[in-house]
């Protein structure tokens, strides 16, 4: 396979075309240690080394960044009132073709995927794939029992809409603080869902996904790249109760600086 100099950088770095014929210009471009100064150059982007002002451009074919986004970011590509999460990603990952694989609200913290796999992004989002999304939630009052087999049964929230059925339990050393599991994704589901039983979500933090959990040591506004057995953990199923017992070893740690 080969493909214009120009764009593959492009593709890999979010580079505007106008900005790499300048690049080339100045000679700050090379293939396999040549410079080159025309964006039309075809290279194999899977065999040669591609230096841009520098740095080595690494080809992916298909990337999966995990964030910990923190408050006051929105998860879309571009905003033109907010910051958006792409904002906290290195020029490395600003590739056009990204773009966040689901959302969390302004103010909700935890964990995102930013990818251009859009068959996978499809499969996490789809409500008939039912894949479990697990948070953090932080209360006004006191985690309730009842509210165990209200979720249960699927809880009705404000205009009418009744929720899938959802899990929650909450924490016996930390009464305002529970686990939910929740398999779809409505518009401010979680503050909605509580606010149906008659409490308020004070935080909310997002800890997994399917099989895969956000790591304990990365920080708010950190990220990291992905493999490929990680993002097929994703897709798992996991089980409430076993992320319930890993979790209420050391939630409080997902607490800090948020």
């Amino acid at each position: 396979m080969t493909l214009r100099l120009d764009k593959f950088i492009s593709s890999q770095t979010g580079i505007t075309r106008s900005e790499i014929k300048k690049l080339a210009s100045k000679n700050k471009i090379a293939v396999n240690g040549a410079l080159i100064r025309d964006g039309s150059f075809k290279i194999d982007p899977e065999n040669d080394e591609i230096i841009v002002d520098g740095e080595k451009i690494i080809y992916r074919d298909k990337i999966y960044i995990l964030l910990n986004k923190p408050q006051g970011y929105v998860c879309a590509v571009e905003d033109k009132k907010e910051k958006t999460i792409m904002e906290l990603l290195s020029r490395e990952y600003r590739r056009k073709d990204i773009f966040p694989a689901g959302r969390l609200d302004k103010d909700t913290v935890g964990m995102v995927l930013i990818t251009n796999d859009g068959k996978l992004s499809h499969k996490i989002l789809s409500p008939k794939n039912h894949i479990p999304k697990y948070y953090l939630v932080k209360l006004d009052e006191n985690f309730n029992v009842e509210y165990v087999n209200k979720f249960k049964q699927g809880v009705e929230i404000d205009g009418g809409e009744v929720c899938l059925p959802a899990r929650v339990r909450g924490f016996e050393n930390a009464e305002t603080t529970a686990l939910l599991e929740i398999s779809e994704g409505k518009f401010h589901q979680v503050k909605r869902m509580f606010k149906a039983v008659g409490n308020k979500v004070v935080k909310l933090q997002r800890i997994q996904m399917g099989g895969l959990a956000i790591p304990e040591k990365l920080g708010i506004g950190e990220y990291i790249e992905i493999m490929h057995k990680d993002v097929e953990k994703l897709l798992y199923t996991a089980d409430f109760d076993e992320v319930f017992s890993i979790i209420s070893k050391k939630f409080s740690s997902y607490w800090i600086n948020i």
